[in-house]
């Protein structure tokens, strides 16, 4: 019988990359998400029936219990950059990951890989790492023989990373930042899914891995980099804390009074996180302990982020024009 795998947080960012490759190795896959009906698209990452979007919601014992009843692996994606409603860090990255973890041990689930976070620390400063620590600690307690990956800064054409960056500097001529020495080491998201997948298929042992791209570069070089490939001429301006601390206590309370419709440039916990590098430790076990090659940057970030140059598709072509005039 075709095994079946369980993808908590399965429609997000992470979680639908996953989905595609489990699918793509012959499983059936149960997409676990609190929209079932607003996540039908995650059908079309597998044949009629294999892939299939469940209600459950992190925070709710039963629906969880029931989302991995029968499965033969689960893996838990869902994790949150802001708190919303219900959705604290606590509820959804520490109780919600030590939940997950209980009831695969008692379903008797051969297989649980849980996503953390590089920078996941029980004692941190920031909730955000903090929650992920705790969250790491409730697994490997009910779930010894968990997988747990720890990504750097994930990059991919649904990312809140660079896409966000780009969005900003087609109406600003500046692009301010914060910490612009901190560095992080990017990983593709196709890259942390493979690395997912090849867990919850019994492919890797158990522990703690920490997933990185082969570049590790300031907060500084990688707007550079990507301001580069939008082809566009910003000046980057480093906020001294106390400056980005302002801006993040406004932006907070203009994205409560406007119910999440205004999002706050940089949260206060993510102003924490940026005090510390965003890299992999020395010695740590990574992708290719999991069997996967790191893919650069330079490699993916032109196919999506073309759209951010002052002529998006087109961009390439004007350059070729200039070149042939300049040929005449």
């Amino acid at each position: 019988m075709t095994k079946l795998v369980t993808i908590l947080g399965g429609s997000g960012f992470v979680g639908r990359y996953v989905a595609r490759r489990m699918a793509q190795a012959g499983w059936r896959v149960r997409v676990a998400t609190r929209r079932p009906n607003e996540r039908l698209y995650v059908r079309t990452y597998g044949f009629v029936g294999q892939v299939e979007p469940v209600l459950c919601n992190i925070r709710n014992e039963e629906s969880v219990r029931a989302a991995i009843a029968g499965a033969d692996a689960v893996v838990n994606c869902a994790g949150i950059l802001a708190e919303s409603g219900k959705n604290s860090f606590n509820a959804v990255q520490a109780e919600g990951a030590g939940m997950v973890a209980r009831l695969a041990a008692e379903a008797g689930v051969p297989h649980l890989v849980h996503i953390s976070a590089i920078g996941a620390d029980a004692e941190a400063e920031s909730a955000y790492s903090r929650t992920k620590g705790l969250g790491e600690a409730a697994v490997l307690q009910a779930f010894p023989g968990a997988v747990i990956l720890r990504p750097s800064v994930i990059f991919g054409p649904e990312d809140e990373f660079f896409n966000r960056f780009a969005a900003s500097v087609r109406v600003s001529p500046i692009l301010p930042i914060t910490a612009a020495n901190t560095r992080f080491q990017p990983v593709y998201v196709d890259d942390v899914a493979e690395a997912a997948a090849n867990a919850a298929m019994g492919q890797a042992e158990a522990g703690i891995y920490e997933l990185g791209g082969p570049d590790a570069m300031s907060f500084r070089d990688l707007m550079t980099m990507m301001l580069q490939v939008i082809r566009r001429r910003r000046v980057i301006v480093n906020l001294p804390r106390f400056a980005a601390s302002i801006g993040a206590t406004l932006g907070g309370i203009a994205q409560t009074l406007s119910l999440g419709i205004v999002k706050a440039p940089i949260t206060k916990t993510q102003l924490l996180d940026l005090q510390h590098d965003n890299v992999v430790a020395d010695g740590a076990k990574g992708l290719r302990d999991l069997g996967v090659q790191p893919t650069p940057m330079d490699l993916i970030l032109p196919s999506y982020l073309w759209r951010f140059r002052p002529t998006g598709q087109y961009d390439a072509i004007k350059e070729s024009a200039k070149g042939l005039r300049g040929q005449e």
